[in-house]
């Protein structure tokens, strides 16, 4: 019978799970900023994450060595938990040793060389520090690694004095270091506070509130690195009595071996049971503990949006709202009257198409007016194109508005009126046309079809006194929500 556990498996993993994607996320922003000391925190830390979720995964109530390569070869887990526990710390280091920096400058300006410079001392610090750790660890490494159900692979390291010496006191040693810049950072920016805004001027997308945020992580990171440390030291310590370090023949001896521990063991030591549950949970204190510092700020949420944009174009889904601002327009609109002048009146942009139409049409006026003086007979197309009208307009009883259809002479032109077009001018120039003319081109005229107000209501006046009455025929009829 299983020693029960105070919580389900699957509970960690999906924490670790959700630990990976939290310190992944804020990860892109931080890069594009250069912020290494950042960018090594998340990266060790869902490093650390996803570890420990691929362990709980595969050795979920077992404990065997399904994976060798996979605990001490690519990537080694056994040594990524070794190494995580200098570099979380490390990697706090970076952090407030630039805003130390930040903070007690006197001069504004950064040069590229000097970036670089410190670039690099990040680097050998937060990369550099857990690569050297997982190296010494080799020391006192009693064999390659041991597995434990529910777990997975986890390093050994031989109790001795040379295992507290190169393991258990360089997380101690490094928040030691880290939480004295911690204090200098905030004495300095304190003695300057007048010249905070000059002083963070010199570095790109470094605001006063993402200082104060990287000096709060950094801060409560130190808070928790050397007390637990300690505690860890002293369960190493407690778990059984230290063990003298005779030679390294001695130490590696039987160093091929995989010791599997079952779940009913480990956890009927409440000192071993602390120490592993406290070990890995704690990658995934750091993710949340990051993410809520910087995963609901300001470029966080504009980063969101960014996101949800892109996928949304991708997915054909517009995010944009309705309207002149975006150059769509919805079909509501045009029935509701909000774009034109009344609720049949065509948009702005089908006037203007409408103009032009019209405008072409009237270069060729004087063809027209001859054809309607008699002097060029109409073509068959034309009485045709008269006849389609007279049976459109003239034959449908529901036009049943008052006509205007009267006859003016000017210069022995007959020209008819359409829709009272020509009633403004005044009579002394234009004078009815007699009941009988002498000119045979006076006796000459086309039959006009009957235009009502209603037709003619939205068209140019200009344009209707220049051309013939097919001309409306050629334009179509269009529905306003046709017009693109």
């Amino acid at each position: 019978m299983p020693f029960p556990a105070s919580y389900p498996n699957w509970v960690f993993s999906l924490f670790a799970f959700l630990g990976f994607a939290m310190a992944c996320i804020p990860f892109p922003w931080h890069f594009e900023a250069w912020n290494t000391g950042t960018c090594l925190y998340m990266a060790w830390t869902a490093l650390a994450c996803l570890c420990q979720f691929v362990n709980s995964i595969v050795w979920n109530r077992n404990a065997i060595n399904w994976a060798p390569v996979w605990c001490d070869i690519f990537p080694p887990a056994a040594k990524i938990t070794v190494g995580t526990a200098v570099a979380i710390p490390a990697a706090s280091l970076c952090i407030n040793r630039r805003l130390y920096h930040i903070a007690s400058v006197r001069a504004v300006t950064v040069t590229k060389a000097e970036k670089r410079r410190q670039i690099m001392v990040d680097l050998a610090i937060g990369l550099g520090l857990p690569i050297l750790e997982m190296i010494l660890q080799y020391i006192p490494q009693g064999h390659r690694f041991n597995i434990y159900e529910d777990v997975g692979c986890w390093p050994f390291t031989y109790d001795t004095w040379v295992a507290y010496l190169l393991v258990s006191a360089p997380p101690i040693c490094i928040g030691l270091v880290s939480a004295v810049y911690a204090v200098l950072s905030i004495r300095a920016f304190n003695q300057s506070r007048a010249q905070s805004k000059e002083m963070l001027s010199g570095y790109s997308n470094l605001t006063s509130s993402r200082y104060f945020r990287l000096m709060a992580l950094a801060g409560c990171d130190v808070l928790c690195t050397v007390p637990l440390g300690i505690y860890a030291t002293y369960l190493n310590a407690a778990d059984g009595a230290i063990s003298p370090w005779i030679s390294w023949q001695n130490t590696h001896a039987g160093f091929s071996r995989v010791d599997q521990i079952p779940a009913i063991i480990w956890r009927s030591n409440p000192v071993t049971e602390s120490a592993l549950e406290m070990s890995r949970w704690l990658c995934v204190v750091c993710a949340v503990l990051f993410f809520g510092f910087f995963g609901f700020a300001d470029e966080a949420r504009k980063h969101y949006r960014s996101a949800i944009s892109s996928v949304a174009k991708r997915v054909g889904v517009s995010t944009g709202s309705f309207g002149g601002s975006t150059g769509i327009i919805s079909s509501s609109e045009f029935s509701r009257g909000g774009v034109g002048s009344h609720p049949g009146s065509l948009p702005s942009f089908g006037r203007e198409k409408l103009d032009r139409k019209s405008s072409y049409d009237a270069s060729f006026s004087d063809t027209s007016s001859l054809k309607d003086a008699g002097v060029v007979p109409p073509s068959p197309l034309d009485e045709k194109k008269n006849l389609s009208i007279t049976n459109v307009f003239g034959g449908k009883k529901k036009f049943n508005e008052e006509v205007f259809k009267p006859t003016f002479q000017y210069d022995n032109l007959v020209l008819p009126d359409i829709g009272g077009t020509l009633a403004d001018h005044s009579t002394d120039e234009i004078s009815p046309v007699p009941s009988s003319g002498s000119s045979s081109a006076s006796s000459i005229s086309i039959p006009e079809p009957a235009v009502t107000r209603s037709e003619a209501r939205g068209a140019d006046t200009a344009s209707l006194r220049s051309l013939p009455p097919y001309v409306i025929s050629e334009e179509p009829r269009r529905n306003p929500h046709d017009m693109v």
